[in-house]
């Protein structure tokens, strides 16, 4: 697991699946879809579940479970991350698989949404370790991956090696080809840009909200929970707006400096496997201590289901909440946020720079071409505005939290491409 992406898991009293589910049901009311309908839209496609035993360093056998959730596919092959984390299992493994259906619609990607995970913890294991459980997955779902099929990409415990891995280990099965997997590393035809993708589009829909609401931001003040790759992406490029991020917070402390953090120097600590605050003027407080810090825009960029009943009170005050974590936030504590006109991006929107970029990467691998960084992130940057823009503009039309707006227009294409193809 990347640094500072381990926070207390889910705590409310829906599980992942339920409340991606909860939002989705929303939305395919409103849109006055039938049962049937509602029942196609909701049921993942196929569900595997397997189960690899892994000699570890030290001649120890273990047996992990690995799952991979295809959702659908109506607007184009899965794509969806492979995660490693030890409370990994289907349940939120099938509803990562269900967001990044509507996630890649919402976005206008030609994909349909998947998602996979073992239940593993590769901190505490060895490279080798890692590596070997790795391809034992792979081996075992081979078949159900492709560049048209299924292409899987870096989540949350893996990173461009573990991409590596599959794409040699996919390549021994069915031969060489580059778009099987994406964020690889540069040199295996990965893309530019791909490292902050996620943690950047976050920042550039940061940027266009603030213009919206007409908002200063050199007068906002940022609070990011998780320093992982995404969290640290999102805080560098939020400072570079001119933002003033004031508070950090990982699983064991949470760095604090209410005249604004030394950002650059956190991201270089966190790459060199330093202390964040290490040469950083800062205090380091009790990690909960992180939601008693006043800030504008909150930034939840861990686990799961971290703002809840529990403490969403202390966030009742904020400007903006964007989430650059999946299902961040209860249902519970989304209806509080709501009430106190709390301005809540959601991850359905606020985190999908990965997918646009990986979807970048496997084009240029289908035209054997490269892009270079600065376009990248240029049309990573016009993905994530026009988006942005078209759920603003309806969330103001129809008087709706970007919320439901977001998951009604994710669904509604969908629905039109399904019915275009008399699928439904």
């Amino acid at each position: 697991m990347r640094q500072g992406e381990q926070v207390q898991g889910w705590t409310g009293a829906m599980s992942a699946s339920d409340t991606v589910d909860h939002y989705l049901t929303q939305a395919m009311d409103r849109l006055g879809l039938d049962d049937a309908v509602q029942e196609v839209l909701r049921a993942p496609q196929q569900e595997v579940h397997v189960r690899l035993p892994v000699k570890l360093s030290g001649g120890r056998l273990r047996v992990f479970n690995g799952f991979r959730v295809q959702h659908n596919n109506v607007r184009g092959p899965f794509k969806g991350g492979l995660r490693f984390h030890p409370e990994v299992d289907l349940d939120e493994v099938r509803a990562m698989a269900s967001l990044m259906t509507w996630k890649c619609a919402l976005v206008e990607l030609p994909f349909g949404g998947a998602k996979g995970g073992v239940d593993c913890a590769p901190d505490a294991l060895e490279p080798a370790d890692v590596e070997a459980i790795t391809r034992a997955f792979t081996t075992r779902v081979d078949r159900l991956l492709g560049p048209e099929r299924d292409i899987p990409a870096p989540d949350m415990g893996t990173d461009a090696r573990t991409m590596a891995w599959i794409f040699d280990e996919w390549c021994k099965l069915h031969g060489r080809q580059q778009a099987i997997v994406t964020g690889k590393p540069v040199s295996l035809g990965g893309s530019f840009g791909r490292e902050m993708a996620t943690g950047g589009g976050l920042a550039y829909v940061v940027e266009e909200a603030l213009a919206h609401l007409e908002l200063d931001p050199s007068q906002m003040r940022v609070s990011l929970q998780g320093f992982g790759n995404v969290g640290s992406w999102a805080a560098l490029l939020l400072d570079r707006l001119g933002l003033s991020v004031v508070a950090v917070g990982e699983i064991d402390r949470a760095i604090i400096n209410l005249d604004g953090l030394d950002i650059p120097q956190m991201v270089q600590n966190r790459l060199a496997g330093l202390p964040l605050e290490d040469e950083v003027e800062a205090e380091v407080a009790a990690s909960e201590e992180l939601f008693d810090v006043h800030a504008d825009i909150f930034v939840p960029a861990a686990l799961g289901g971290s703002i809840h009943g529990g403490n969403v009170d202390k966030l009742l005050g904020a400007t903006m909440v964007v989430e650059g974590a999946n299902n961040p936030t209860t249902v519970e504590a989304d209806r509080a946020l709501e009430q106190e006109g709390v301005y809540v991006i959601p991850d359905v929107l606020a985190n999908a720079g990965g997918v646009v970029v990986s979807y970048f990467e496997w084009t240029q691998n289908l035209q054997h071409f490269r892009w270079e960084e600065e376009e990248v992130n240029r049309k990573l940057r016009e993905t994530m505005a026009r988006a942005y823009r078209g759920v603003a503009a309806r969330s103001e039309e129809r008087d709706l939290p970007l919320r439901t707006t977001a998951f009604e227009i994710g669904v509604e294409r969908v629905v039109r491409d399904a019915r275009l193809r008399s699928l439904i």
